[in-house]
């Protein structure tokens, strides 16, 4: 009676395991997909609630300020860096003088997947747009009270949508960190930047 048996090599190099499945997941970071859009999304939906039902103004300004103030540390300081793999701040030099930096790591294994890249973008991107369309409701319906609360939560995620375009101008022009004292010098140098990550 013959054997037939065949041997077969065993990897059980368990590196590689991980790096496949890392790549082929979908979510590495899906609490800070979730926060990056949560504080945003509530702060929309109340603005939308509150403005329909209008009755209590102050309550609903303070909420919402509170929503995208929340959502604005998280997104520059937690988001940016898991998902994406950027970061920016300011610093004071020893003459007093204010300077941005604008960093951007190097792809590990830990920074988010392409569609939590997109998730990112998206989210900064399409919420300031809807902003603005809130902004020039406002403006035509002559609510000045919606338009005090409207401009602060416009501001709030325009700065965290321009910084990060800093961000990954740096990025694409091969440089990890940029120090400027001029926020418009590496953005204005690189408008297609925009459409790079969609």
């Amino acid at each position: 009676m013959e054997d037939d048996t065949v041997e077969v090599e065993l990897n059980l190099d368990t590196d590689d395991e991980q790096e496949i499945a890392r790549r082929g997941a979908v979510f590495r970071q899906p609490l800070a997909s979730f926060l990056h859009l949560f504080f945003r999304l509530v702060a929309l939906v109340m603005y939308l609630l509150c403005d329909w039902d209008g009755k209590n103004f102050e309550s609903c300004f303070f909420t919402i300020i509170g929503l995208l103030s929340l959502d604005f540390w998280y997104v520059k300081n937690v988001s940016g860096r898991l998902l994406v793999g950027l970061h920016w701040w300011n610093q004071i030099d020893e003459d007093g003088n204010s300077f941005w930096v604008f960093e951007a790591k190097k792809r590990s294994p830990n920074t988010g997947t392409q569609t939590e890249a997109r998730i990112f973008w998206l989210g900064l991107i399409i919420c300031p747009l809807i902003w603005t369309i809130f902004f020039f409701t406002a403006l035509f319906s002559l609510k000045i009270e919606w338009l005090l609360l409207v401009i602060p939560c416009f501001s709030l995620q325009v700065v965290n949508l321009h910084c990060y375009l800093r961000c990954k101008a740096g990025e694409q022009n091969g440089q990890l960190t940029c120090q400027c004292s001029n926020t418009q010098d590496l953005f204005l140098q690189r408008p297609n930047i925009i459409f790079g990550f969609l």
